[in-house]
């Protein structure tokens, strides 16, 4: 594909309008043979997913509405996010008051705020929010904080919300009451929209007060749920509507030691207990370190079943085999100790799917849902590899198919889409028939155009494939350069061909990362960018979505010359029926410099004398959506056919979908 790459821009074109090449006079035509008879291959319901982990601040500071920075100052630095600026500038007001952090190791929330007022005039907490607070006019907000009232006469908590330039654009008191611990909310509404305030606190009187757990959230969150999930980021993982949700991680299962690997068990249960952890990615990138990057649970095991089940799609968690990060320490629990690892993944399988009566399914009925949540997959390690996984994966398997004969576990091939470490792994599972291989491939667009094929030639009877994490990177893995330009999405529609006509192999598959905050990322490309206020899906999640929502129930045969369409020409393509809907639907990727012709010929099926014809393109590869506009989306029309001929003009660098109503 080296013509794609070295590409820069195409021509401007007009769809079905014939497009004379100035190379060669004419445009190319293809003849597509279209099988309409079955080929016993059902697209599985999972077959376009989603991957959600934490990095990129996708779940604190992103996805989690929260909008405290370290609410409950339980970072390893427990004033870091808070500050006490006049404490700390002005020489005259150093007896203001000043911040000591009490600490309780007997709880899992061990921390909280005692704050000594001296000078009520001069003393003020400020909190920075995840790169600032972002709030929006009109919208309502709950402000909320515990607070014990020590001693002394102070009389209200007051909150003050200022803008960029430091101008009040809120401002509430809250009268406190008598001794004790005691829980405070109130509903704000702000007068105007800021990207990146801050809040102030101040305090009426002087005395002793200690504070925990200081919050503020939208009220309208996804579905409602208070203190929930920010609705339009969940709203866009709706709109793809995947198969299964694929989480928490990623590395971040594994931790960089055993000691940070992710434990589902501290993630559920009341959210001011949930115990806060760092986050493996504060520091994972030499590029983007970012040390106030923690984990405060409040998306937790919980929720993800929950926001599956919202979705109409699996929930398929990932736990730790034992193994931390090969990429850092490896630290690795001897085999003899593996049991309590074994037995969290059989807890976890009982919290989803046990009776109210059972110790775990009693836990989710109290957290609010007495019905199980049906989980029907598992994946045990990511990015493992090597004898001492497959060690720790077979103890696994035995254990749950031991319990729980019916759940699909899923495997991993490693961090690479080949070589030694790969080659090994599959011959390992394969030897030991598992279920499920996940494979990841972060490579160039050229990879992917190339990999179109790749399953072509995989073992009917074996493993099935999940391709679990996938993106092309316009400049090279791990680069901070690389962008979601239309090359990389151009590749993915290509490679994504390729899985579907695979589909007795290929049974989920799931672009990765899915977050990345504007100003918190450490990783690109990524799906989808947000700021504090707004959020655009990249082109890469115009493809993702135009497969999810277009996946069929039916693999269709298509060819060219007898052969699959896997890049002749660079042209691919696939077929599917969608017996729901009764609707045939053709996906055709034009990866050329030139605009080409498509003629169908429908064999044992009859089609409609029209069609949908959905397209995504753009005339420039290096273009890319941003916050202002979204330039790169799909645009549908109808497709006229004349006489019964099947004949579509592609223009060049494109993806099409044609959907026609089966007669």
């Amino acid at each position: 594909m080296a013509s794609i790459i070295n590409k820069l821009s195409i021509a401007a074109f007009c769809l079905n309008v014939t497009f004379l090449s100035a190379q060669s006079g004419k445009v190319k035509t293809h003849v597509l043979d279209l099988d309409g008879k079955s080929t016993n291959i059902k697209i599985q319901p999972t077959m376009y997913g989603v991957f959600f982990e934490d990095i990129n601040q996708a779940a604190d500071g992103g996805v989690y509405a929260e909008l405290i920075k370290n609410r409950s100052f339980e970072f390893n630095e427990p004033l870091m996010g808070w500050s006490q600026p006049k404490t700390q500038t002005l020489s005259e007001n150093k007896d203001s008051g000043y911040i000591n952090i009490i600490s309780d190791y007997q709880k899992s929330n061990r921390n909280y705020a005692r704050i000594t007022v001296l000078n009520d005039k001069n003393y003020e907490l400020w909190n920075e929010g995840f790169r600032g607070i972002g709030l929006k006019k009109g919208e309502k907000y709950d402000f909320s904080f515990q607070l014990e009232n020590v001693s002394g006469d102070i009389s209200a908590v007051n909150a003050v919300w200022l803008d960029e330039n430091g101008k009040e654009i809120l401002t509430t008191s809250v009268p406190l009451k008598s001794k004790g611990w005691n829980n405070y909310e109130v509903s704000i509404t702000p007068n105007s929209t800021v990207q990146k305030a801050k809040l102030k606190l101040t305090f009426s009187g002087v005395g002793v007060v200690n504070m925990d757990m200081i919050s503020l959230f939208p009220q309208d969150t996804w579905k409602g749920r208070k203190k929930g999930l920010k609705k339009d980021l969940v709203q866009k993982l709706a709109d793809l509507k995947p198969g299964f949700v694929r989480f928490p991680g990623g590395c971040l299962v594994e931790g960089r030691t055993l000691a940070e690997r992710y434990q589902w068990k501290k993630t559920i249960g009341n959210f001011a207990d949930r115990e806060y952890l760092i986050n493996k990615w504060n520091n994972g990138f030499a590029h983007r370190l970012t040390p106030d990057y923690y984990q405060s649970f409040g998306l937790g095991f919980f929720e993800y079943f929950q926001l599956a089940e919202d979705f109409g799609a699996e929930a398929l968690p990932i736990l730790s085999c034992g193994m931390a990060c090969q990429f850092n320490t490896g630290e690795l629990v001897p085999m003899g100790e593996l049991n309590p690892y074994i037995q969290d993944a059989l807890d976890l399988i009982e919290f989803a799917n046990g009776s109210v009566n059972s110790t775990w399914g009693k836990k989710r009925a109290e957290m609010g849902h007495p019905k199980p949540f049906n989980l029907k997959y598992i994946g045990i390690g990511n990015e493992q590899w090597g004898p001492d996984y497959i060690k720790r994966h077979l103890a696994f398997e035995k254990a749950i198919k031991a319990k729980y004969p019916d759940i699909k576990i899923i495997a991993t091939s490693g961090p690479s889409p080949d070589g030694e470490y790969f080659e090994y792994g599959w011959q390992e599972l394969k030897k030991h028939k598992a279920e499920l291989v996940d494979e990841h491939y972060y490579n160039s667009p050229d990879w992917f155009f190339k990999n179109a094929n790749r399953y072509d030639s995989y073992d009917r009877k074996g493993p099935k494939v999940f391709a679990g994490e996938y993106a092309a990177q316009s400049v090279k893995v791990v680069s901070p350069d690389n962008k979601n330009n239309w090359l990389t999405a151009l590749s993915e529609a290509a490679f994504m061909t390729g899985l579907e006509r695979n589909a007795e192999v290929v049974t989920m598959t799931s672009y990765a990362p899915l977050f990345a905050h504007a100003d918190g990322w450490q990783w690109t490309p990524d799906l989808i960018w947000f700021n504090n206020l707004e959020s655009y899906g990249t082109p890469n999640y115009y493809v993702q979505k135009l497969y999810g929502n277009n996946a069929g129930t039916d693999l269709l045969k298509i060819t060219e010359n007898a052969k699959p369409v896997s890049g002749q020409s660079d042209l691919f393509a696939s077929a599917v029926e969608d017996k729901k809907s009764k609707k045939i639907i053709i996906k055709i990727v034009n990866a050329a410099q030139e605009n080409m012709q498509v003629k169908l010929k429908p064999k044992s099926i009859k089609l409609s004398d029209s069609a949908e014809q959905i397209l995504l393109t753009s005339p420039d590869l290096k273009s890319e959506n941003n916050f202002d506009k979204e330039i790169i989306k799909p645009q549908s029309s109808v497709l006229k056919l004349k006489k019964g001929d099947i004949s579509v003009d592609i223009p060049a660098n494109s993806f099409v979908i044609l959907k026609f109503d089966s007669l």
